[in-house]
C-alpha cells in the first residue's frame, strides 16, 4: 500500500465528535430512543447523552446531517 493509500484509509477511518442540542429530551427514555436511532444509522457510533443539558454527543464517521436525521426519525428535533 502506498503512502497516499495509507493516508486515505486513515482519513476514512477518522471519527469526528458531533454535539447537538435536542430541546425535546425530557428523560432517560428519550435518551435511549435517540441512542438506538443513532446506532441503527451508524453501528460504530459512540453516543453519550446528558439529559439535564439536553446535549447529544456522538463520536462517529458519519456527517452531522445524518446524525440529525436519525434524531429526527426518533421523533425529536435538534436546535439550530
Amino acid at each position: 500500500m502506498s503512502v497516499v493509500e495509507s493516508a486515505f484509509c486513515l482519513l476514512l477511518s477518522t471519527n469526528i465528535m458531533i454535539s447537538v442540542k435536542v430541546p425535546s429530551i425530557a428523560c432517560e427514555v428519550c435518551a435511549e430512543t435517540i441512542t438506538k436511532a443513532i446506532i441503527n444509522t451508524d453501528p460504530k457510533a459512540q453516543v453519550k447523552i446528558d439529559v439535564p443539558t439536553k446535549i447529544v454527543n456522538v463520536e462517529t464517521q458519519t456527517s452531522i446531517d445524518v446524525i440529525k436525521g436519525a434524531i429526527s426519525q426518533a421523533g425529536h428535533e435538534c436546535a439550530d
